[in-house]
C-alpha cells in the first residue's frame, strides 16, 4: 500500500511529517491506512495553517513543548511519509529526524499545493535524486509526473463510507433552481474570476442559475454546503483538486479543465475510457 518499501514488510507503524496538513490529505491518508490495512499511521504536523477545522494529530504548535511522544513515535516507526516538501534534513522542535532514520524506510510523497512553488523550480534536482538514490516518490496528481517522473502516482483519497461524504441527490431531481458553487483554496490560482464572470453570463440568461463561492466556513459546513449544490466547479489547471474528489464523492456534476495528459492517466489507473468529469 501506498508503494511503502517492502523490506519492512508486516505490521509496520507508518509515521506521516509534513509542513502542514495539504487539505486534510495527511489524516486523510492516515485514516485510510488504520482502517483498511493491517498498519498503523500517525502524522506529524509542524504548523497549523487552514482555519477550516480538519481533523488532525499532532499539531507542534499545540504540543506545549512537550515533544516525548513525537520523539516516541520517531523511534518506534518502522516508516517515515514525508509530505510537503519535508525530509530527513528537518527538525521537530528540538529533535533531529536524521538522529532516527536508521533502518526506517522513507517515502516522499508531493504534493500540488502552493508550497510546491519551490519544488517547480526544483523539480529537476529532485528527480536526479529520486534516480541516483533509489529513493521513493509520490505525486497526488498526475500533472506532476511531467516534472517527476521517477515517481509514482498514487491518487488522493476522500472517504467515501463517511457520512459526510454519502450523496443526497433528492435536490437534483428539480432544476427549477440550479445552484452552482466553487470551493476554492486560493482564488487567483483556481480560476474564480473566470468563474464568476461565466455565472454572471448564464445567471443574466438563466433567471434560475445562482453562483455562490464558499469560503470562511469549517470543512464539514463546507462539504454539506457543496453536497446541496447541483453543480461544483473545481478549476482549470490541467488537473483535479480535492474539490474535485470530493464532489464526485457526492454524486453532484463535477466541472474542471482537466488537460488529455492528465485524462490518460485516470483512465490508465482506473482501466476505464469513462471520464466523471464535465470538461
Amino acid at each position: 500500500m501506498l508503494h511503502y518499501d517492502a523490506q519492512v514488510g508486516g505490521n509496520m507503524q507508518i509515521l506521516m511529517i509534513g509542513q502542514n496538513d495539504p487539505a486534510g490529505m495527511m489524516v486523510a491518508f492516515a485514516n485510510a491506512i488504520n482502517r483498511y490495512s493491517e498498519h498503523t499511521a500517525r502524522v506529524i504536523s509542524m504548523r497549523t495553517v487552514y482555519s477550516m477545522d480538519y481533523e488532525y494529530d499532532i499539531e507542534l504548535p499545540r504540543l506545549n513543548e512537550d515533544f516525548s511522544e513525537v520523539e516516541h513515535l520517531l523511534k518506534t516507526s518502522d516508516v517515515f511519509h514525508f509530505h510537503m516538501l519535508m525530509d530527513e534534513n528537518h527538525q521537530l522542535g528540538p529533535l533531529e529526524i536524521r538522529d532516527y532514520i536508521a533502518g526506517k524506510a522513507l517515502l516522499y510523497h508531493h504534493h500540488g499545493t502552493y508550497d510546491h512553488q519551490i519544488f517547480l523550480a526544483l523539480a529537476e534536482q529532485y528527480n536526479e535524486k529520486y534516480l541516483s538514490t533509489g529513493k521513493r516518490a509520490i505525486v497526488s496528481t498526475p500533472d506532476l509526473l511531467k516534472l517527476l517522473p521517477a515517481a509514482t502516482w498514487q491518487p488522493n483519497f476522500v472517504p467515501l463510507r463517511s457520512l459526510d461524504f454519502l450523496p443526497r441527490t433528492d435536490h437534483l431531481l428539480s432544476q427549477e433552481n440550479v445552484r452552482i458553487v466553487q470551493t476554492p483554496t486560493r482564488r487567483w490560482h483556481k480560476h474564480t474570476a473566470e468563474f464568476l464572470r461565466v455565472c454572471k453570463r448564464l445567471e443574466a440568461e438563466f433567471p434560475n442559475v445562482s453562483s455562490e463561492i464558499l469560503e470562511g466556513q469549517t470543512y464539514r459546513d463546507c462539504l454539506k454546503s457543496k453536497r446541496s449544490a447541483h453543480a461544483v466547479f473545481d478549476h482549470m489547471n490541467g488537473w483535479f483538486g480535492i474539490s474535485s474528489l470530493e464532489s464526485l464523492a457526492h454524486g453532484i456534476p463535477t466541472l474542471a479543465g482537466l488537460d488529455d495528459w492528465c485524462i490518460g492517466h485516470i483512465q490508465e489507473f482506473t482501466g476505464s475510457e469513462f471520464n466523471p468529469w464535465q470538461i
